[in-house]
């Protein structure tokens, strides 16, 4: 179980760093992408340290030729997971590909546009796909196999919490296995800073429901139970963001009334949004005044936590 806190009832200043690293992986592959890849693989400065750049330029190259569709998802997805990796503006940066051999996965990653260099975005797409391989994936050990000159890779990994597992004077492998994974992210040593409350109750109804559930957004829920502190429902804050509550938020330059909700009471209609959706998952345990950049519908938004409207813990409604 995360920490917990007794008596919590802090004033909650936060301060937003709009220069914070962002990534966000995203499955889909495009012809549009597809050309992006190849003009980073162009780069000898990108491909230096990747073995199979040549081979992987001409596959994309024969793909693209072949096939006429517009999506090309399936074909990189063949020998493993294929993602793109997103800035804040939504702009592919570089990519990730992890493959599994039993319970283990590789993860092969690149920042392509070498003008986003030096932004510390290599370590944070390598934390989303950590969260991929071991959420998703279901991984019990990821390896990252790496050239000893590349540096700045090796400093990324490290920082992320990989451990050496092995070395020759052309690679060396590094790995983390998914127990050291979870604690690491417990302990708020590995994703964002920014400190997450649930309740105990709130988070053993979740951790039962989840198991019913599928997709991107069940991912970034089961991320956020895990790094939560746990706290007892009589001691959470007033300002945090609790099942059933109700709580105004800014969504880029709208203010929207958002309740969060069980699947089965869901209705985005009356903004009854469900944990399981993207804006749910994304504002669970956080405190009025927190900011937020989160994938909504296929694109950033950068979503405010203005006022929490009504908490059922802090009005005594317990039984919600």
């Amino acid at each position: 179980m995360a920490k917990a806190m007794k008596g919590f009832h802090p004033l909650h200043i936060t301060v937003v760093k709009m220069n914070k690293p962002f990534i966000s992986l995203c499955p889909e592959v495009t012809r549009a992408h597809a050309l992006t890849l190849m003009d980073w693989l162009e780069d000898e400065r990108v491909t230096c340290y990747l073995s199979d750049s040549r081979h992987v330029s001409h596959s994309i190259e024969q793909t693209i030729d072949r096939t006429p569709l517009p999506s090309l998802t399936h074909l990189f997805n063949r020998d493993g997971r294929f993602f793109m990796a997103y800035d804040r503006q939504d702009t592919p940066v570089g990519f990730v590909r992890l493959i599994k051999t039993g319970s283990n996965c590789e993860i092969v990653l690149a920042i392509g546009d070498s003008d986003k260099w030096g932004q510390n975005l290599g370590a944070r797409t390598i934390r989303e796909g950590m969260k991929r391989a071991f959420l998703d994936m279901r991984a019990k050990k990821l390896i990252a196999k790496i050239h000893p000159d590349n540096t700045r890779s090796l400093k990324a990994f490290l920082r992320s919490g990989f451990l050496l597992e092995g070395e020759t004077p052309a690679l060396k492998t590094f790995a983390m296995t998914a127990g050291r994974y979870l604690q690491l992210l417990r302990e708020g040593a590995v994703g964002d800073s920014t400190e997450i409350y649930i309740t105990e109750i709130d988070k053993a109804r979740l951790e039962y429901l989840i198991v019913l559930e599928q997709g991107p957004a069940v991912v970034e829920l089961e991320h956020e139970l895990e790094r939560a502190i746990v706290v007892k429902p009589q001691q959470v804050a007033r300002n945090v963001v609790t099942m059933n509550s109700r709580t105004l938020l800014q969504l880029d330059d709208e203010e929207i009334e958002v309740a969060l909700v069980y699947p089965e009471e869901a209705d985005n209609g009356a903004g009854k949004y469900s944990v399981f959706s993207d804006i749910g998952a994304a504002i669970l345990g956080y405190q009025e005044g927190d900011t937020i950049d989160w994938r909504v519908s296929n694109r950033t938004r950068r979503i405010g936590i203005s006022k929490v409207l009504y908490q059922p813990e802090a009005a005594g409604d317990f039984h919600l």
